[in-house]
């Protein structure tokens, strides 16, 4: 049962991918939503058997590499974890499958749409099911070249192949930390499977190493570069530029790649390498700052986008500050819980997203949309929850997400902790009021588009609307039911189990009442506030940006990240790379090698093309010349 889970899958995509023409459009999409389906049916029968039963199990699929001291399998590890990401990733690949049908009904390239999305859910699931980094490397880097396909599938458009080429030189450069890691964990174990890894941790706590020149517990190096591989997979500030930009692929790819899973690879590798992250307090104090941090910039500029994918995104990358910033307090199982809950109301946000873009067809710009809500009773409806639970409203499910990891930020005690606690509540403010800001601009207000009627916008089929239902359950009830399961610690709770290592157990006290509350108050204002900025006064946000300009530009044009990173990295590499072509390329080795030997043969066939001139005294000449020089070589030999 658990090998047909990334079988399924893998089978679809190449039946849709290589035999989709011959089986047609509609049937390509059937069997790929189908395949995924049952592979999240059989996933949650998975977790259900984890849950109840404590089942764990590491099943060799195959003898992948015998090499040495290098021994490694494919194999599927079943724990707790992985369970756990299991059903998160089929459950929302299956439902964006089914969406897809619908949204890509006008597409001309459905089979290999499809194929895609089957095939980057198969990579996201050898990523989650690895038992040792090799697999792990193997499924991230294939979830990386999906999303460069995916990103890039409508690659007659420029802006969709730039994105697409960001996203994975980008994401090159975290896997380059990723890989190092890799490599000093073999250097030093010998070994790349996560038990035996695991199990000699301790000895090598003191032990350092010497890093472009400077000493460095070893344990603090394997934690940085595993972690510089998660920044860029999950979008962390510093490599978090290509995330915006994937807006440009079709909007279920949006949800698939933002809401559950190869955003959250980068969470994933943290949590599954808890036993490594224990150990090492300057890693989870970089990763602490470096989540906070991404918290509250990509909420900062979410606060001023127009564009409705974008602002989602932004939010994504926000919300995957707030795990790892909860990883770095050590919180492993909340940051899971966050990653559980958020999978449903992102895509349910994203899915819905994409129903008003089909409503308004194919406008991303929320300053061109209002007055609809009538008009796409359904998708509104759907998405207030999505919008609620995102906020973190009190007894949805990113209420009891987002608040337990500020208040277990609070409860760790040191200066880190409280800063990220205090930015986790600022940065919930400013969710809540540009998530408001966007449902207000897209369904209140007037009708501000100029290029359709407002009769002609319509409500989605049936087939979009249906995931975006079910998606809603799962933004409603997921906090409330799995709280308990998740986030309680101790002898009453057993549901972990190896899967997430403590060096200490969680703080089991409780933070002080008035920090309770203040989270949820904050979130519960904010929609006046919204309401009266982006409906009632629509003029007063205006002279805000007015006066404030600058910062109103700072935000628009995203802390200049890209402007730098253009400056420092892009026009000095092609500056550099201009300089090696015109120099190097052309006048040494060109210069020496091809055309050098081309351009002196033809020079010589021209000097000695002189001789063939016909005059039989000239051949007398050079016969003469050979003579003597051969005479002269016997004489003094």
């Amino acid at each position: 049962m658990e090998i047909l889970i990334i079988a399924l899958p893998l089978i679809a995509s190449f039946i849709s991918g290589f035999f989709g023409k011959y089986f047609g459009d509609r049937n390509s999409e059937i069997i790929t939503s189908l395949f995924v389906s049952i592979s999240a049916i059989l996933s949650i029968l998975v977790l259900y058997e984890v849950i109840f039963n404590q089942y764990e199990d590491n099943i060799i699929i195959a003898t992948w590499i015998n090499s040495g001291t290098l021994n490694v399998n494919w194999s599927m590890k079943i724990d707790a974890l992985s369970a756990v990401m299991l059903v998160v990733v089929t459950s929302v690949s299956s439902l964006v499958h089914i969406y897809s049908i619908g949204y890509m009904s006008h597409d001309p390239h459905k089979p290999r749409f499809m194929a895609y999305l089957s095939l980057f859910t198969f990579a996201m699931l050898m990523l989650v099911t690895s038992d040792n980094f090799i697999q792990l490397f193997f499924g991230w880097e294939g979830v990386g070249l999906c999303s460069y396909f995916l990103i890039g599938f409508w690659f007659k458009k420029d802006t969709a192949n730039a994105a697409a080429i960001k996203a994975f030189i980008v994401n090159r450069v975290g896997d380059f930390g990723f890989a190092l890691g890799i490599f000093l964990i073999f250097y030093l174990f010998g070994t790349v499977n996560y038990s035996e890894v695991f199990d000699q941790i301790p000895s090598i706590v003191d032990k350092k190493i010497s890093f472009l020149g400077i000493d460095l517990k070893a344990i603090d190096l394997i934690c940085l570069l595993l972690f510089v591989g998660a920044m860029g997979k999950s979008a962390q500030i510093l490599l978090h530029t290509w995330l915006p930009d994937a807006m440009e692929g079709p909007t279920p790819v949006s949800a698939l790649i933002h809401a559950a899973t190869m955003v959250t690879a980068g969470v994933f590798l943290v949590v599954r390498c808890s036993p490594i992250y224990e150990y090492s307090n300057l890693a989870l104090n970089i990763i602490t700052i470096v989540g906070m941090s991404t918290a509250f910039f990509a909420a900062t500029v979410a606060i001023v986008q127009t564009d409705i994918k974008k602002i989602i995104a932004y939010s994504t990358c926000s919300q995957l500050g707030y795990m790892f910033f909860a990883t770095g307090v050590g919180a492993y199982n909340v940051a899971m819980f966050h990653l559980f809950t958020h999978a449903f109301f992102k895509a349910l946000l994203f899915l819905g997203s994409g129903s008003v873009i089909h409503a308004f067809k194919d406008e991303q710009n929320i300053e061109k949309m209002g007055g609809v809500w009538k008009k796409l009773p359904y998708t509104y409806s759907l998405m207030i929850i999505g919008t609620l639970a995102l906020t973190g409203f009190p007894f949805l499910s990113g209420f009891y997400s987002k608040d337990a990891i500020i208040e277990f930020a609070y409860l760790r005690g040191n200066t880190t902790g409280y800063y990220a606690a205090g930015i986790g509540i600022l940065t919930a403010f400013l969710t809540s009021i540009y998530s408001w800001r966007l449902m207000f601009k897209t369904f209140h207000g007037k009708f501000n588009n100029k290029e359709i009627n407002i009769d002609e916008t319509h409500e989605s089929p049936l087939v979009m609307l249906l995931p975006l239902a079910i998606l809603s359950i799962g933004a409603i009830f997921s906090g409330f039911f799995f709280k308990e399961l998740f986030i309680v610690h101790g002898e009453q709770n057993n549901f972990w189990q190896n899967s997430i290592f403590f060096l200490e157990p969680l703080s089991s006290d409780h933070p002080p009442f008035w920090f309770l509350i203040l989270t949820p108050l904050l979130v519960i204002i904010s929609i006046p506030i919204a309401y009266y900025l982006f409906v009632k006064n629509k003029d007063l946000p205006r002279r805000i940006v007015n006066v404030n300009r600058p910062l109103y530009e700072f935000l628009v044009n995203k802390w200049y990240f890209d402007e730098l990173y253009e400056i420092v990295f892009i026009k000095s590499s092609k500056k550099l790379g201009l300089i090696l072509w015109k120099f190097f390329d052309i006048k040494i080795i060109d210069g020496f090698g091809p055309d050098g030997i081309s351009s002196l043969i033809k020079k010589f066939s021209l000097k000695a093309n002189k001789f063939q001139s016909g005059y039989i005294y000239q051949y007398a000449f050079v016969m003469l010349v050979g003579f003597s020089a051969l005479l002269t070589f016997l004489i003094v030999k």
